[in-house]
């Protein structure tokens, strides 16, 4: 196996850790402490003012500390880790014979990066203002980003897992001529 190919995949493993993390411990903790309220992480669909607000109440001042300090530092790691992954995935899919032009659509992943770190600082500023200092503003500001986020990240996953299949078929096909 080429360095190439344990680089991508110990980058691969780190993403899936840190995401295993939150996943696993990080945002049930926050749920469990919002009394079963979803985090905004969760909510990929954007949230209303009402709703930010309950949240906001429901995490309490331990609940927001945490979200601050503890998912923060681990949602500040991934953004940065998947869109690699997902930028990788693609040059590394797409055919050789593109080249150079490989790497330049492959960038459609870093807005995957962009989009999570504008949605955290924004919920960042919710998490400060509590829920008597959140404006409406802040929080359809980060109800878009969170939004943006998730549909941005479904289009770049369904492009990589298109990819997948693709050079599956073309795998199987070469396989089946070669016999």
């Amino acid at each position: 196996m080429t360095k190439g190919r344990w680089g991508f995949l110990v980058l691969f493993a780190v993403a899936m850790g840190v995401y295993a993390t939150m996943l696993i411990w990080s945002l049930p903790h926050l749920t469990a402490l919002a009394g079963g309220l979803t985090p905004f992480d969760l909510r990929l669909g954007g949230y209303d003012a009402e709703t930010a607000r309950a949240l906001l109440a429901g995490l309490g001042e331990e609940g927001r500390d945490f979200y601050l300090n503890v998912q923060h530092r681990l949602d500040f790691a991934y953004p940065p880790l998947i869109a690699a992954v997902l930028y990788f995935a693609i040059a590394a899919l797409l055919p050789r014979r593109w080249g150079f032009w490989r790497y330049i659509v492959a960038l459609v992943a870093v807005p995957v990066f962009a989009f999570d770190a504008l949605e955290n600082a924004a919920v960042a500023d919710m998490l400060a203002a509590g829920p008597d200092g959140v404006s409406d503003a802040m929080i359809a500001s980060a109800s878009g980003w969170t939004f943006a986020k998730a549909s941005w990240s479904s289009a770049v996953m369904t492009l990589v897992l298109i990819l997948l299949v693709w050079r599956g078929i073309a795998w199987f096909m070469g396989r089946r001529r070669a016999a």
